[in-house]
């Protein structure tokens, strides 16, 4: 293989070729550190789950960067969905007794894509300076609109959704009015239905409904009746359009600052 690409290098690229003996003794001190490591995880994750222990799996990306359910081409290389935990791990989907989705109480999305419910004004930009919407890795500011009960349907329907965890519910707080997308239509005014691939997104418009926001602070709030009831009510209608119950509402960074209404491994 260094062969092979020594000669990319060296014609290619006009660059120095990479030395073999330095590559082949580096090789060997990392397998001599990694090596250790190595184990059947399937094997390991199957005796857990007969010893009867909870196992939690974490998906990277969001399921609209699935390779095979995203908005392509603005995806990422693999199936970022539900189902990639049992195709990755070799623990079988009928194993998995619980799947949890994480959403903001608001949409963003980063980078190039199709974004039908983008706030390209002055609440957008609100949200995202609250939010603290910046890339993780880059820095670049993550671009933000209102929720989509679209896109949350279809990801629900994906990734068999047992439950929701609603986060940033907080960073709504102060707005005088809360939107949320109920659907696409076209120019004539038929519906849109699921647009299954990007250019797709280009002729739609977002049906929106509005409700009352509110004033109060729900920073730091731990139980339901702490919410006013206007959230009380965004969250029970983002139930109603995305047909999965909202398990668990964010409204901190903190851990604490969390409202459990059903726990994952009750």
């Amino acid at each position: 293989m260094l062969e092979y690409h020594n000669f990319a290098l060296t014609q290619f690229y006009k660059t120095d070729a990479v030395d073999f003996d330095k590559t082949l003794a580096e090789a060997k001190e990392w397998a001599a550190e990694l090596l250790p490591m190595k184990a059947d995880v399937t094997k390991i994750l199957h005796d857990a789950r007969d010893a009867g222990e909870h196992i939690l799996f974490e998906g990277a990306q969001g399921s609209l960067l699935d390779v095979d359910h995203g908005t392509y081409p603005y995806v990422t290389s693999s199936n970022t969905t539900a189902g990639g935990a049992a195709t990755g791990t070799g623990f079988g989907p009928l194993y998995l007794d619980y799947v949890l989705g994480i959403t903001k109480a608001y949409t963003t999305r980063v980078g190039s894509g199709p974004f039908p419910t983008e706030l390209d004004c002055e609440i957008g930009q609100y949200l995202g300076e609250k939010g603290h919407e910046f890339g993780t890795t880059t820095g670049r500011s993550r671009r933000c609109g209102w929720f989509d009960a679209v896109a949350l349907r279809q990801a629900v329907r994906v990734n068999s959704i047992s439950g929701i965890c609603l986060t940033k519910l907080d960073v709504l707080d102060g707005l005088d009015e809360v939107k949320i997308c109920v659907g696409y239509v076209h120019a004539d005014g038929s519906d849109a239905g699921i647009p299954m691939h990007s250019d797709d997104f280009k002729n739609i418009t977002p049906v929106y409904e509005s409700m009352p926001g509110w004033s109060d602070v729900t920073v730091g709030a731990q139980h339901l009746a702490d919410l006013p009831q206007a959230a009380r009510d965004y969250i029970t209608r983002i139930e109603e359009l995305t047909g999965a119950p909202v398990d668990v509402v964010s409204t901190g960074p903190d851990r604490v600052e969390t409202i459990v209404l059903r726990h994952a491994f009750d």
